[in-house]
């Protein structure tokens, strides 16, 4: 994936770029954001109270992301001004056990939802999504709308609960659009 550059839907330009893996955002850093997200923010993140990321959690979020079935995009606004300019970070990974269908999840600083930025990165996850994958299969919190709405727009979903406070959505992907260059 090439830098994507997108409008907010408040007309802030913005940056999407896939992460690098040559030059990986430091564990610190990424705690340090992490830790001003709303609490809100953090559970529906990851369904469940999590204050602070745990070592096990940055392995997961930084040390496994290999590019092609753990993709991950970031949204920046300035992206000039380094890791304080990433205000969304979205990824997308492949379930090995089901090599075509994959997880999503998008995380967006709180004083920047609402603008547009979580949609744009669930669209380019789609579109970036990796190689085989038809499918999308992920749990989200079942209060989160925001949420659900974004994720009705990729494709044909279809939504089961499982719990009172949990919904798993499947959403059939359409094929991706080759870009003319």
């Amino acid at each position: 994936m090439r830098e994507e550059h997108v409008r907010l839907s408040d007309g802030t330009p913005a940056v999407i770029r896939p992460y690098d893996l040559a030059h990986p955002i430091p564990r610190e850093a990424l705690s340090r954001a992490y830790d001003k997200l709303s609490d809100e923010t953090k559970y529906h993140r990851f369904l469940s109270a999590v204050p602070h990321l745990t070592e096990t959690l940055l392995d997961h979020l930084v040390d496994e992301i290999d590019g092609v079935d753990h993709v991950v995009l970031l949204l920046a606004i300035e992206p000039e001004k380094g890791y304080d300019s990433i205000v969304g970070v979205g990824r997308i990974i492949r379930y090995p056990d089901r090599p075509e269908v994959a997880d999503v999840a998008v995380t967006v600083r709180d004083e920047w939802q609402g603008r547009g930025g979580a949609t744009a990165l669930l669209a380019a996850l789609a579109r970036n999504r990796p190689p085989g994958v038809t499918q999308i299969d992920t749990i989200v919190s079942a209060d989160n709308t925001a949420s659900l709405k974004m994720l009705q727009r990729l494709g044909d979903c279809h939504v089961d609960h499982v719990g009172a406070l949990a919904v798993r959505v499947t959403i059939d992907l359409p094929p991706v659009q080759e870009s003319v260059a």
